[in-house]
């Protein structure tokens, strides 16, 4: 089973550029099958989501041209199935995002219940209540979501909680209905603007995306568009913390810094030293981080997907931490893999207490989740000696060659695909 294997103790050094939004990508994918003509998409992120929702797409019977790796044109008009029967949707959460996009063009839509990462419960209540105030019947049953309407009315929707995936789903659903809709207490997450931009750009009629009110003038079809996706938040603040974590200096690329704030005030608070410009950012380490407290919150609060990084940062930092999680209750597993490296943490409820220790030692761990895999990694290339990570198709799910942009910094990591490579490198990094 492959394995990422590292030798820690460099600090990484250099430029890094950021790949496009894996979860705005997710969504724009999605909505693209409902134009009847040409879409090109534009700064693809190359990971295993984004190519399993491709063939997703592909096998309903819209047409699917991968032009190069990082663009790709789609086409709507030839869509057979309104089952989507993909193994590769039950891996991934973005597969409700098909409800919404066959509901509005279709008004029929039958989907397998999202899968992805056990970090905690991700209900879809927010998403019916939506989907049935519009006008459609919905039905869960075996597994599978599916939702059918005769007509798609605009509506006023007010959501009981902030939820990401709801705001895109019901959004994408209202742009073809009838009327006008209303929707309240939405997600703000930059990659909700996206989308809406991205529907916008196929004729939809959606204004207050990034607010706390979207309002909709649904329209009757879709057209064809050229639309370039928006670098990847979470990448790159991932990026920013490997320089805090390895007490490095690196100037991370192809961002936009207004999306980074809540990340870069705690990367300051830490003691690290941030030059920004108009699309990068240089983050240079400390010696030593200082303690610092967290709590996850919507957008534009601290991001829950920066969670596992920030922990690993708290663990080397000088002082005790308080890092509290407020939207899913099973995100701190890596906490107990840090602890197999030296770390000192506890967890009570929602909220853990991380006393910083020196240095952290290399062991064989495993990654939990996406975001916390690769927070474990960047732990991995702090650490004396070897560390190795397995279960790394997690990683794989949301980060484009993340070992190769980690070694153009200086680290010294290999993918090993068997035992056999993993003892060569253990030989020869010593």
């Amino acid at each position: 089973m492959a394995q990422y294997i590292m030798k820690g103790g460099n600090p990484l050094v250099g430029e890094v550029t950021i790949s496009g939004a894996k979860n705005a990508a997710l969504g724009i994918l999605a909505a693209s099958v409902m134009a009847d003509e040409d879409v090109l998409i534009e700064n693809l992120p190359d990971v295993r989501d984004i190519n399993m929702m491709l063939e997703a797409i592909r096998e309903i019977g819209a047409e699917v041209t991968r032009l190069d790796t990082h663009t790709v044109r789609i086409n709507g008009k030839s869509i057979s199935a309104l089952s989507v029967e993909s193994e590769n949707m039950k891996r991934i959460r973005a597969s409700y995002y098909l409800i919404g996009a066959l509901l509005g063009k279709y008004r029929w839509a039958d989907v397998p219940m999202p899968g992805g990462c056990d970090i905690g419960q991700r209900p879809i209540d927010q998403h019916l209540k939506g989907f049935t105030a519009l006008g459609g019947e919905a039905e869960l049953v075996n597994g599978r979501i599916c939702v059918a309407a005769k007509r798609l009315r605009g509506e006023h929707i007010f959501f009981d909680v902030v939820s990401v995936g709801a705001t895109i789903n019901v959004m994408m659903a209202a742009a073809l209905s009838e009327g006008r809709t209303i929707l309240e207490n939405v997600a703000k997450e930059p990659h909700i603007v996206d989308v809406a931009n991205f529907l916008n750009s196929m004729g939809a009629n959606i204004k207050g995306a990034g607010t706390d009110v979207i309002r909709i003038v649904g329209v009757p079809r879709f057209h064809g568009t050229t639309y370039s996706i928006i670098p990847d938040q979470i990448e790159a603040g991932t990026f920013m913390f490997a320089a805090a974590i390895t007490r490095g200096d690196i100037r991370v690329k192809n961002l936009i810094p207004k999306h980074m704030e809540a990340i870069s005030a705690k990367l300051y608070e830490m003691g690290c030293e941030l030059v920004e410009s108009d699309d990068e950012i240089r983050v240079i380490g400390t010696p030593r981080l200082r303690a610092v407290n967290v709590k996850t919150l919507p957008y534009p609060g601290f991001p829950t997907d920066m969670q596992p990084q920030v922990g690993t940062a708290m663990s080397l930092a000088r002082g005790t931490s308080v890092l509290t999680e407020s939207i899913f209750e099973s995100r701190y597993r890596y906490l107990q893999e840090l602890r197999r490296m030296g770390a000192c943490n506890k967890v009570e409820g929602n909220t853990a207490i991380i006393s910083g220790v020196e240095k952290l030692s290399g062991a064989e761990i495993k990654a939990c989740d996406l975001r916390a895999g690769a927070a474990l990694v960047l732990a991995g290339l702090a650490a004396d000696g070897i560390t190795t990570i397995s279960d790394i198709h997690f990683i794989q799910r949301g980060y484009e060659h993340f070992e190769e942009k980690l070694r153009a910094l200086g680290a010294v990591i290999e993918l090993a695909e068997n035992e056999r490579e993993a003892r060569k490198f253990k030989l020869v990094a010593g």
